[in-house]
């Protein structure tokens, strides 16, 4: 066994940049894949579901049988490097494929492309993630050093993720943005209503952006529609159940937009306004725009009927599609450069020589160490919680609290949220653990949060809209888990001295393997519950629904009571983010309160005993 020394601020700098790099790319695949193939490429939720859990099973057997593929490697460059680069390579590469899907791929073809990257993601994920984690009990003595680069690389993950969740919604739109406005694809069409079918409402919002019964029909005449956008958004939506036959529906998700006359002229990004336009198809004669916008403008729009119109429409239905094929690449090649750094300058030490064993002896010396067991399924249920939330939080964000500036309050509470969870590591851990056991803070971290989804439900219950009124439940939530990152990881180390301990080996892989496995069984589990709450309550179908020319003037008559999602989809989704994980976090207080016995004077115990072998 290769001579132990601390650890030196480099090491310490490549191995907290690769747990950034790491937890970019699990985050963006974690939180939004599920999103992108729904709500963007149009699986249905229940496909989308299937394949996760589906992959997390497979996961079951790949990540154990990688544990004993790593522990079995000897390189010139040791045995964990080798895999590192390999994994991160395959994995950057897998996920750019997974968020670049084939538009024009068929249903069938689009669950099949979704399945298999998402599948051969994970693999490769297991690939890179298992000899990263490995690294902590193999160059690093039990104890304060193994905390403290525990609390680093999950300070560090916890950044990565933070990131993710902060930029992306921007960033995506951003990119996709850019990258539609360099199309060659793009059409303009010109629909006059002197020459069409055009019924033109203009509608009056509230304070908060919804659309009230206070409207007025105007004159379509007067109106001069321009709509641009690519082939196939031209090609329209065909929907035989609900007799669509190409029609085109543009709203504020979906579209920028001008609108002027002689005495207004506003855009979409003044942000007070919203338009929804309904074309029967690209060539058809029956057109219905509607215009919501403030009081003061209702008003001069609808005491000035005689003013021309002229309304300049512009698709981006490609927009999330692109940004996020784009933002991915970025992303990348991020992960790549970050894990090289790792792989450069750190060196591997204790476990060089580490003794391995068949597959069988793997399995067997997991099962008997019942401590590490225990984590295991305390890593999956704390993590299942807090994923069923993140899966449902871009859904209530954009179809419950709606707004035209969802995007914005979305990213502003996800700022708030990352920050909170990568202060509770740097600083808050740090400090309670002068104060408090592990164990003891393990249990402030699980009341904690219960006690932020408590709040969060009367919350939504109380029908509360202000995003920054959500930052008291953010602030338990987000920082208990942060804090629980830190702590599940250190207990994890420790069941590999027990291990050793109760079966005379240093099983490091294939217990780090199943904290690879747990957090990804975790996520499919999450994903699956969240895409039954989407199919059960109809989330996307009842707020995605395209319209035609006609079924927007109906729409008219029920304005000021339609909903961006009906009353039960609403408590459904809400029950299912805030109600879900208190059940679920209640459960791992129960087991990991029974079944785990290393406290600081046991784990000191089982350290002198093994020096004393």
């Amino acid at each position: 066994m290769g001579e132990r020394r601390n650890l030196s601020g480099k090491e310490k700098f490549a191995y907290g940049i690769g747990a950034v790099g790491k937890d970019m790319v699990y985050m963006l695949s974690a939180s939004y894949v599920l999103y992108y193939f729904q709500d963007i490429m149009g699986v249905s939720a229940i496909a989308m579901g299937i394949i996760l859990l589906v992959a997390r099973v497979f996961d079951a057997f790949n990540d154990p049988i990688m544990g004993v593929i790593v522990a079995k490697t000897k390189t010139r460059w040791g045995k964990f490097r080798p895999w590192l680069m390999i994994g991160t390579i395959t994995n950057a590469v897998l996920l750019i494929m997974m968020f670049a899907a084939p538009p024009s791929a068929t249903p069938g073809g689009m669950i099949a492309y979704a399945a298999v990257t998402y599948i051969m993601w994970g693999v490769t994920y297991t690939m890179m993630d298992i000899p990263y984690w490995s690294m902590v009990p193999a160059f690093t003595e039990s104890g304060k050093e193994r905390e403290g680069l525990s609390a680093l690389a999950r300070s560090c993950a916890g950044v990565g993720s933070a990131i993710i969740t902060i930029v992306t919604v921007m960033a995506v739109a951003a990119l996709g943005t850019l990258a539609a406005s360099k199309s060659d694809d793009n059409i303009v069409k010109v629909y006059s209503g002197k020459t069409n079918s055009l019924n033109y409402y203009v509608a009056c919002r509230d304070e908060d952006g919804n659309p009230t019964d206070n409207y007025m029909q105007m004159d379509g005449s007067k109106v001069t529609l321009n709509v641009t956008g690519s082939k196939r958004f031209f090609e329209g939506v065909d929907e035989p159940e609900t007799g669509l036959d190409g029609a085109i529906y543009l709203k504020n998700d979906n579209s920028d937009y001008s609108f002027k006359t002689d005495d207004v002229t506003f855009e979409k990004s003044d942000g007070d306004s919203a338009i929804e336009v309904a074309i029967d198809s690209a060539d058809s004669n029956y057109v219905t725009v509607v215009l919501y916008v403030p009081v003061e403008e209702y008003w001069t729009i609808t005491e000035n009927a005689d003013s021309e119109v002229v309304i300049d429409v512009k698709s981006n239905m490609e927009v999330e599609r692109l940004g996020f094929k784009y933002f991915t690449i970025v992303i990348g090649i991020l992960f790549i450069l970050f894990i090289t750094i790792t792989c450069v300058c750190i060196k591997e030490k204790s476990t060089v020589d580490m003794q391995t064993a068949s597959i069988g002896e793997m399995f067997r010396a997991l099962i008997q160490n019942d401590q590490a067991m225990t984590i295991v399924a305390t890593i999956v249920l704390v993590n299942t919680a807090l994923f069923i939330t993140s899966n449902l939080l871009i859904y209530f964000f954009k179809y419950d609290l709606a707004g035209s500036n969802w995007r914005g309050n979305y990213t502003l509470f996800n700022t708030f949220a990352g920050g909170m969870q990568i202060l509770a590591m740097m600083i808050l851990f740090p400090l309670l653990r002068k104060a408090f056991t592990t164990l003891k803070i393990f249990y402030i971290c699980v009341f904690a949060e219960i006690i932020g989804y408590i709040v969060l439900l009367v919350m939504v219950l109380s029908g509360v809209t202000n995003v920054f009124a959500f930052f008291v439940p953010g602030f338990f939530i987000m920082s208990g888990f942060g804090l629980l990152n830190v702590v599940v990881t250190v207990f994890l180390a420790n069941t590999v001295d027990y291990g050793e301990l109760k079966n005379n080996r240093r099983d490091e892989s294939v217990i780090f393997s199943m904290q690879t496995f747990v957090v990804k069984l975790a996520s499919g589990i999450a994903a699956l519950v969240a895409s039954i709450c989407l199919a059960v309550f109809n989330i996307q179908a009842d707020s995605a629904s395209a319209l035609d020319s006609q079924g927007l003037v109906q729409k008219m008559y029920t304005l000021g009571e339609t909903q961006v999602i009906d009353n039960s989809s609403v408590m459904g989704l809400r029950a299912v983010m805030t109600v879900g994980p208190i059940a679920v976090l209640v459960i791992a207080y129960f087991i990991f309160s029974k079944k785990y016995i290393l406290t600081d004077e046991k784990l000191q115990e089982i350290g002198e005993e093994l020096k004393s072998r």
